[in-house]
Order: C-alpha cells, then sequence, then structure tokens
C-alpha cells in the first residue's frame, strides 16, 4: 500500500490545457473517486498516475517517491480498464498470472497467488475456461484477479462498470467495495456515475472542465456542496436550483411565493441567490410552494414528480403514492436544508431551514 499525492500538476494537448494544475491527496489505503462529466479530465489524470499519459508540469508521488520519469511497469501500480483487456487465446488462470510470467516468478508462487485471487473473486470454478466463455461481470473480475496478483501499491479502476448492465453493475459496485475492504488497498477509480462514487468511495474528488471543484467524504458533497457545479452533480435526481430574491425573514421565488427560512439572518434584503433544494426533503403540504405536474413516476416505495414552480423546471421524490397528472397542482414544502447560492459567482452563501409559506 502506499499514499499518492499529485502536486499541482498540468497536462497540455498542443494549445489546449486539459488538466490545469490539481492538488490532490490520497491517503495509504484510501478508496477515492475522480468523478465528472465526460471530458473533465478524469481519465486523464488517472492515466498520469499510471504512466500512460507524460506530465506537462508538476509532480506525482507514490509512496513517497515521485514518479513522473518512470515506466508504468515501474510504478508499482495495477489497472483496471474498462474493456477489461483480456487475452482472448489465454485461459483465464493464465490471464491472471501474465505478469508474473513475464516477471520470473516460480510456477508454485504463481499458482498460490492465482488460487487465492479467484477464491476472493469466486472464479474457481472459471480458471481452466477462455474470456469468450464468461459473461461480462465473470470477465470484469478476471481483470480484478489479474490486478490483484500482482499485489500492487495502488489500483487503478477506469470505469470499470460502465460496460455491464444497470442490475449488474449495483453487484459489481458492491463486489468491488468488499475487496477494497478486504485487501486495504490505496485505490483511485474513475467514473462518470455519481452514484457509483457515492457509494464506493472514502473520498470524492469532484472534476469539472480540468479543475477540482470540490473534495471530500460522500456525504460531505451531498450535504455541503461548495457551489452550483457540485450541487447539480451530486445527487441523484439532481438537486432543485430556483432564483429567488432575499426577503425579510426567506426568500421570494419568480411566481411571488414566500418561502420563510430559518438562518437568512445577515443576507441583504433584495439580494438574488439561487435556492437549492433536494427533491427527496419535499413533503404534500396544505400551504406551500405550488408544484404544477408534467408528470408523475411511481417506482412502489416513492414517487417522483416532475414539474415546474412559475417557469422553472422541478423534480420532487416523494414518499406518498400520488396520482397527479399534467396540469395538477401540488402543495410541496422542504423539510431539509435550502442551501443559497450566490448567481454570479456560483459559490453556496449558506444553509437555510423551511419553515413556512406565505
Amino acid at each position: 500500500m502506499a499514499h499518492v499525492t499529485i502536486n499541482q500538476v498540468i497536462k497540455n494537448y498542443g494549445a489546449v490545457r486539459a488538466i490545469k494544475g490539481i492538488d490532490v491527496g490520497i491517503e495509504d489505503g484510501e478508496f477515492v473517486a475522480l468523478v465528472g462529466p465526460s471530458g473533465c479530465g478524469k481519465t486523464t489524470l488517472l492515466r498520469m498516475i499510471a504512466g500512460l499519459e507524460d506530465i506537462t508540469g508538476g509532480t506525482i508521488e507514490i509512496g513517497g517517491k515521485v514518479v513522473n520519469g518512470l515506466q508504468p511497469k515501474a510504478r508499482d501500480i495495477a489497472m483496471v480498464f474498462q474493456n477489461y483487456a483480456l487475452y482472448p487465446h489465454m485461459k483465464v488462470a493464465d490471464n491472471m498470472s501474465f505478469s508474473m510470467q513475464l516477471a520470473g516468478a516460480s510456477k508454485a508462487e504463481i499458482k498460490a497467488k492465482v488460487e487465492d485471487a479467484a477464491r476472493i473473486l469466486n472464479l474457481e470454478p472459471y480458471l481452466d475456461r477462455y474470456p469468450r466463455e464468461l459473461s461480462g461481470g465473470q470477465r470484469q473480475r478476471v481483470a480484478m484477479g489479474r490486478a490483484i496478483v500482482r499485489n500492487p501499491k495502488v489500483f487503478l479502476f477506469d470505469e470499470p462498470l460502465s460496460n455491464l448492465d444497470a442490475k449488474l453493475r449495483v453487484s459489481m459496485r458492491a463486489e468491488i467495495k468488499s475487496l477494497h475492504q478486504r485487501l486495504g488497498t490505496t485505490a483511485v477509480y474513475v467514473t462518470h456515475d455519481q452514484i457509483e462514487a457515492m457509494t464506493m468511495a472514502d473520498k470524492i474528488v469532484v472534476m469539472s472542465a480540468g479543475r477540482i471543484e470540490q473534495v471530500g467524504t460522500p456525504l460531505d458533497l451531498y450535504d455541503e456542496p461548495a457551489n452550483l457545479f457540485v450541487a447539480a452533480f451530486i445527487g441523484s435526481p439532481s438537486m432543485n436550483l430556483l432564483e429567488a430574491q432575499v426577503c425579510n425573514g426567506g426568500v421570494r421565488f419568480a411566481d411571488g411565493t414566500v418561502l420563510a427560512l430559518t438562518g437568512t439572518e445577515g443576507f441583504e434584503t433584495g439580494r438574488p441567490v439561487i435556492a437549492g433544494i433536494r427533491p427527496d426533503t419535499f413533503e404534500l403540504a396544505e400551504r406551500g410552494l405550488k408544484v404544477e405536474v408534467n408528470v408523475t413516476e411511481p417506482t412502489g416505495a416513492e414517487t417522483q414528480v416532475v414539474g415546474q414552480i412559475g417557469d422553472k423546471p422541478v423534480t420532487c421524490l416523494m414518499r406518498e403514492r400520488i396520482s397527479g397528472r399534467y396540469g395538477d397542482v401540488l402543495h410541496v414544502l422542504p423539510q431539509g436544508a435550502v442551501h443559497l447560492f450566490d448567481p454570479e459567482t456560483s459559490l453556496r452563501l449558506g444553509t437555510a431551514r423551511a419553515a413556512t409559506v406565505n
């Protein structure tokens, strides 16, 4: 195991700066997810840690050693790719042991490590099969087994679940998290799926346009988003962001509705803000924000209501079984935190709590 330190790392592609001076510290044994939309630079950063991309500026340390000039094989890392990257002409056992064979390990050592990894990953019945004879989930476990037998200091995962169906992704998330807890090896995991990041990682690095927007635990990012980008990206369904103005004891929305809040003391009356409300905090109320229903989506335990407040789209995740139709009006009141953001800087100004609607 080893800690990873990324210090002012820059990556240029000609005149385009893809990574713009990133600083991240990853502790020994920590599971860190790099998350963000396509093109934000997360995979480029992972490939620089692996040594598959040159670093334009800054340093990357693994276990206290600067690795900028080292080849991938000298960095003591193991990478699990999105497309499995298995040798189709080799059986599972040979795929898992190939790097050890190249390193000249003894047959006894290879056999012991492959069997141990196969036991951990429930691959023992498949060691004599070829990749084409396996399901997608089994192939991904083989790819993880190949990484495990190397006993690396750091595991690197590049969107390893994106090729799997939705049900299998859920089960594989649990398998990878359980595997990390058993092995305790430092892991860096790239994904565009914030649900994967939230459920698996000890710490999340949210990236956008080659920069870091926020670093924190999953619940830190969910409860205290630093800015509008993080607020909208973390959480599913995403946070509702509604234009408003601070008024005496609350905020006034564009349709004239006033939401009374505790915690807005010190805000200048008339100041424009963006009010951020999580969909799952809404409850039906006799007097509340007026949501004009576009569609309701029952899921059994919850009902997702998609509609609008005034002309602004809003999503409510209700615990009640609601049968609203297009054009119906529901009155809802947020029972959790209401985040207030500066519309110019996008930074979070503070957090208040809803009381009533006037």
